[in-house]
């Protein structure tokens, strides 16, 4: 039987040995990892757990024990919770009106999006000291590739990665999960397997069999729908898949059916890449009452285009695909999408846009959300493309960037649009902006 690499993950102390101890002999902690491939392996996930929460719970103690949601407004939906509010069920992305059902006890404080940047930027700071090949998903998890790092650091990729995680909760006062494996897909299955504070490995020798049992729904992108396709063809798990001729899944499922040829046999071949390209960003309000109206909607939707306007103009970007998004009082999501001739910054081509694909969802169906999205995505490269082509445009971006001009000298509220006007007075919201990126 090979030898186990046996790490402490509470003070570092780490052997090669027959058997793993019950406790640590240098310190006496229980939290030992062992596995056959520990120290082989260099491909990590690493995802703070509860985030939101458990930085308000680091930065008010008396919340340490209580369960705490991260979300606003009846209207709105959970941002995420802590493992406490878990218990009684409560999930990210719920709406607030379940969560409170499901945990009336639970303490509800509004996100606090600066706060949270400014700690992710810190903890993405430690991850960069420990290797170029930073990959950042969102706010709160990141791949990284410790290959060839052991000489920088003396000292193996997961005795590099425990240490890390010993010093972002000293540190920086919140904890992180970690998986770590020979690929991409795996390592991110790994980090959710022993949550929270956890140190999970898949190693190559066992990643068919460890996959085998595993429902399809495990592989990214296979949602419901895809799922419910899948069993009606006699694959519920990911051992069926590996069964399966490759050639017959693409056939009958083309390149999605490659796909999942590849990853059920834990195959994935994508590296870890640090420049973290942007594939989209949007920003989205959920009403504190059912719109239904054109004009209500489309009001709503032109302060959406101009705060994603600015947020893509400070980001010095522009983007050629424009996606609108509904959601109704029933829950049900409707997304609809327009790609424009050239690539775009400017408010009002966004809003003429989303005003277009808005018009003909109109229908009488009462919308509880509305967002709008920019993706195909490039360097703006100093002002909009579509100021060479379109003269009524270029006459717009020129007013549009006066009034830019005066906001930033005078404030946001020192140019308000005709239609906008006393909107905030007549009817709150909860926007949000959001920012998808390589995964």
């Amino acid at each position: 039987m090979p030898a186990l690499g046996v790490l402490c993950r509470k003070c570092g102390w780490s052997v090669r040995a027959e058997s793993r101890p019950a406790r640590c002999p240098s310190c006496g902690s229980p939290r030992l990892i062992g596995h056959e491939e520990l120290f082989a392996l260099s491909i990590a996930h690493i995802d703070c757990d509860a985030f939101y929460a458990s930085i308000e719970k680091r930065d008010d103690p008396s919340l340490r024990d209580k369960p705490l949601i991260i979300g606003g407004g009846h209207r709105g939906v959970v941002s995420t919770c802590c493992y406490i509010a878990r218990q009684s069920g409560v999930r990210s992305a719920m709406p607030m009106f379940t969560a409170r059902k499901l945990c009336p006890d639970a303490v509800i404080i509004p996100p606090n999006m600066a706060k949270y940047v400014s700690v992710s930027r810190e903890i993405r700071a430690m991850m960069d000291r420990l290797t170029p090949l930073v990959e950042p998903l969102s706010i709160d998890e990141a791949f990284l590739d410790l290959g060839g790092t052991a000489a920088m650091h003396k000292a193996t990729p997961a005795e590099v990665l425990s240490r890390f995680a010993r010093e972002v909760e000293e540190q920086v006062g919140v904890t992180v999960s970690i998986g770590l494996s020979h690929n991409k897909f795996l390592a991110k299955i790994a980090s959710d397997l022993d949550k929270p504070r956890g140190f999970a490995v898949i190693g190559r020798t066992e990643t068919l069999g460890f996959l085998a049992d595993k429902p399809v729904t495990l592989i990214y992108g296979v949602g419901k729908v895809f799922s419910e396709t899948l069993r009606k063809d006699g694959y519920e798990t990911i051992g069926q898949l590996q069964r399966a001729v490759p050639e017959d899944l693409m056939k009958r499922y083309g390149e999605s059916g490659a796909r999942l040829a590849r990853l059920a046999r834990g195959e994935d071949a994508r590296a870890v890449s640090s420049d973290g390209e942007m594939k989209t960003v949007s920003a989205e309000t959920t009403f504190n009452t059912d719109l239904s109206s054109f004009e209500e909607l489309s009001t709503e939707l032109l302060a959406l285009s101009e705060r994603l306007s600015d947020r893509i103009k400070a980001k010095g970007i522009v983007g050629d695909t424009v996606t609108l998004k509904l959601k109704s009082a029933g829950f049900r999501l409707r997304t609809r999408a327009r790609h424009l001739m050239t690539p775009t910054q400017l408010s009002s081509v966004l809003f003429e846009a989303g005003s277009q694909l808005l018009a003909r969802e109109i229908d009488g169906t009462a919308f509880r959300l509305i967002g709008i999205g920019i993706s195909g995505l490039t360097e703006a490269d100093g002002r909009d493309p579509t100021d060479l082509i379109e003269p009524d445009i270029a006459r717009r971006a020129a007013a549009e960037r006066a009034m830019d001009s005066v906001r930033t000298r005078f404030g946001r509220d020192a140019v308000i649009r005709g239609k906008l006007y006393g909107r905030r007075k007549s009817r709150p919201s909860d926007a949000e902006i959001e920012e998808g990126k390589t995964k």
